[in-house]
Order: structure tokens, then C-alpha cells, then sequence
């Protein structure tokens, strides 16, 4: 159809995101096995999907089978989605790479984005803003630390991957993110995570909405852009986006060459989005993290024009520079179910709510949900008329559930 010679293998098609990599790459041409946890799975209803399997189990048998594919299509490229997958892949990257072009970064690159302090780090020496930190590093200066912080905060950790076997053997959870709205709240928070040898990072507090800042590289020069505004998130004060809306590149677009020049600093090679918090009122960006995979607003991404998985495809795995055409502004994308649950906290539940500075808004609120799916430029992450199978598959899903 448009060049697409090599076949593709796709580790995680049970999320909006696998789905969106299936879909991009399987109309534009590109033969597509999905591997899949459960028979659930969204890819596997997938029109796109030229063939679908259940992923094998552990870490040796999965090796095995994914071996197995490369040798029956010769070459291939190997999408995956989660960081955790990435990293697993990448304990045998010298194997895949003998039978696959592999779409996801090295682990040298990851673990430089996902440690947040390295991040910062190399964001601060080209000039990128980011939010004002305090790293604990023992139980006697807490108290100390925390009184000299302006409120509310944001607790998050800096490599949340790196701390989780620590957390687990002292019986701890990691929160993705917590808010704090004073030193004895925040003591009394950091405290227990003395047992495990580590602490979370604390930040301030950004006011305004998420602004994603994506692009694929090689070699230093950006072949994609793409940016949007989180709308939505569950939760509601931060988290999963369930609502956003593409934005021109005219927009923000000092920014962007900032988030460019971040990726080049960092030598990063791939896709990989970058996060920060935009506050319209002051006109103040600050950066959250950098997410060097797949994200999960691609389907906007895709629905615009913006062709990540393809682009990557043609970049990687055929060592052709793609031709990005211009994107469609101001189109919206909808996750229905974390969408849902975010309208009925605010409606049910506003007290649940951690950042105390959203409005509470109920009727608005039931309003602009119903009138999204009156509105032309309105998508789904899951939903499409011409690819219906995997909503039909996701209800089934909810309704066993």
C-alpha cells in the first residue's frame, strides 16, 4: 500500500495504546501479529490484526516465542508498550535485534528519563523549566525540610521502578502521585518509607493543565511533531488523560524547541513524549517527566494525523526519513471509562478530589460530557466506526466484570 515490506510484531495490544500502534501501522499496509495477556484483549477484535496470540508466560518462555516469530517472518519490527516490558526486552536486546528492528530505546536511554533527577538534571543545563524539588534522604531531616515548603505539594517518586523492590520488601505502595497540604501531613506521609531505605521526591505545585509535547528522533533531528492539552485526567487531579484536544505547533512553539533540544541533550532515538504542567495565567510551563514509549493519548495523536507508529516503522525499521504531513488541530479525544469514573467523582465524590484548587462544578461538568458526543471533533481511544470490534470487545469485558 505505502512501502511497508516488513511485517510487525506488537507486544501489548490490551490497551488503548497497543490498539492505536495495530490500527496506525495495519493502514498504512504492515502485516501485524499482536501479542496479547487475555482473550480480552482490545487488539485481538482489532479488523487490523492479521494475526493475534496469547502472549507466553515469564520472562524465558516469552523470549522463546517472540524467537520463534522472528525466525518464521525473517525480519520484522518489534513494537511494545510498557516500561516494564522495555526493560525486560532490553536484558536481551543483542538476541531480538538478530531477527527484529526494535521500536523502543535502549535501556541507557530509558533509565536516563525515568529517573526524574537525571531528568531535571539535563533539562536545567538547556534551559528547560522545571518545578522546584526536595529529595529526603533520612528520617531526621523531614521535619525540617518539609517546614521550609510552600503548600499544597506534590509527592511523586523520582524512579519509581528502581524503588519498588524496596518498597515491596518493606510492605510498602508506591502512589503514583499524592498531594500535601501542610508540613504534618507531609511528615506524616514520608515517614513510613524509612523502613524501606528511600523516599519519594517532593515538588511544588504546578497550577494549569498537562501539556504533551511529542516527537520521534534520530540522530539528533526531530522527523515528528506533535503536541496537545489534557482536557481531563483520572483522577481528576492528575493521572491518566481521559480527555484532550490536539494543538497547532504555532502554539507553544518555544517550547517545543526546548523539548527538542532536551531529547538531543539526553541523545534519545525514538518516539518519546514530553510532559509538563502549563499555567495559562502566568504563562509558566514547568516540566513533569519525559516518557520515552508509547503514551497512552496516542489514539489523538493517530485520529489527527500524526502517525507516530508508522513514522517510527518507516525510521527504525526500513532507515527512511518519513514525510510528516501537517496534523488536524483542535480535534478531541475521549477514554470512556476513566472518563466515566472522573464524571462521577466530581458529581458524587468532590471531597475525594486531592488538588483542592479544581472548581467544583458539577452541572457544567454532566453538561460538557453529554455535549462531547455531539461534537464533530470528537474521537475515541477505543471506539471507531470502521474498527468496531474492540469496543464491542471491551463492553463484553465490563459487563463480565
Amino acid at each position: 500500500m505505502t512501502g511497508a515490506s516488513l511485517p510487525a510484531v506488537v507486544l501489548g495490544i490490551d490497551t488503548p495504546i497497543g490498539l492505536a500502534i495495530v490500527r496506525d501501522l495495519g493502514r498504512h499496509g504492515v502485516a501485524v501479529t499482536g501479542l496479547a495477556r487475555g482473550q480480552g484483549a482490545l487488539g485481538l477484535g482489532s479488523r487490523y490484526l492479521a494475526r493475534g496470540l496469547l502472549r507466553a508466560s515469564g520472562e524465558a518462555a516469552l523470549l522463546a516465542q517472540l524467537e520463534e516469530l522472528g525466525a518464521a517472518l525473517g525480519q520484522a519490527c518489534l513494537f511494545t508498550v510498557s516500561e516494564s516490558d522495555i526493560s525486560m526486552l532490553n536484558r536481551h536486546r543483542a538476541q531480538l535485534a538478530r531477527h527484529f528492528h526494535l521500536m523502543f530505546p535502549d535501556q541507557r536511554r530509558m533509565e536516563r528519563v525515568l529517573d526524574k533527577q537525571k531528568t531535571y538534571a539535563a533539562a536545567q543545563a538547556v534551559g528547560v523549566p522545571v518545578p522546584r524539588s526536595w529529595q529526603p534522604d533520612n528520617a531526621a531531616g523531614l521535619a525540617a525540610g518539609a517546614a521550609g515548603l510552600q503548600y499544597p505539594v506534590v509527592v511523586k517518586w523520582a524512579d519509581p521502578h528502581a524503588a519498588a523492590p524496596h518498597l515491596r520488601a518493606a510492605g510498602l505502595a508506591a502512589d503514583k502521585a499524592r498531594y500535601c497540604h501542610s508540613a504534618a501531613e507531609l511528615v506524616a506521609y514520608l515517614t513510613p518509607y524509612g523502613a524501606a531505605g528511600c523516599y519519594p521526591l517532593v515538588q511544588e505545585y504546578c497550577p494549569g493543565y498537562g501539556l504533551g509535547q511529542f516527537m520521534l528522533m534520530r540522530d539528533g533531528q526531530a522527523h515528528c511533531l506533535f503536541q496537545h492539552r489534557r482536557l481531563h485526567e483520572w483522577p481528576p487531579e492528575g493521572g491518566v488523560s481521559t480527555l484532550c484536544e490536539s494543538l497547532p505547533l504555532s502554539q507553544h512553539s518555544a517550547l517545543m524547541a526546548q523539548s527538542v533540544a532536551l531529547l538531543r541533550a539526553l541523545e534519545w532515538e525514538g518516539i518519546a513524549m514530553v510532559e509538563y504542567r502549563h499555567d495559562p495565567a502566568s504563562g509558566r510551563s514547568a516540566l513533569m517527566e519525559i516518557n520515552g514509549r508509547f503514551w497512552g493519548s496516542l489514539p489523538l495523536a493517530v485520529a489527527a494525523g500524526a502517525h507516530f507508529p508508522w513514522h517510527a516503522y518507516q525510521l527504525l525499521g526500513q532507515g527512511r526519513a518519513p514525510t510528516a504531513a501537517p496534523y488536524r488541530a483542535g480535534l478531541r479525544c475521549r477514554f470512556m471509562v476513566p472518563e466515566t469514573k472522573r464524571l462521577l467523582r466530581l458529581l458524587f465524590r468532590p471531597q475525594a478530589v486531592a488538588d483542592r484548587s479544581l472548581p467544583r462544578r458539577p452541572l457544567a461538568e454532566l453538561l460538557a460530557y453529554l455535549s462531547d458526543f455531539l461534537r464533530p471533533s470528537t474521537r475515541y481511544y477505543v471506539f471507531q466506526w470502521r474498527d468496531p470490534g474492540p469496543f464491542w470487545r471491551d463492553l463484553r469485558q465490563m459487563l463480565r466484570r
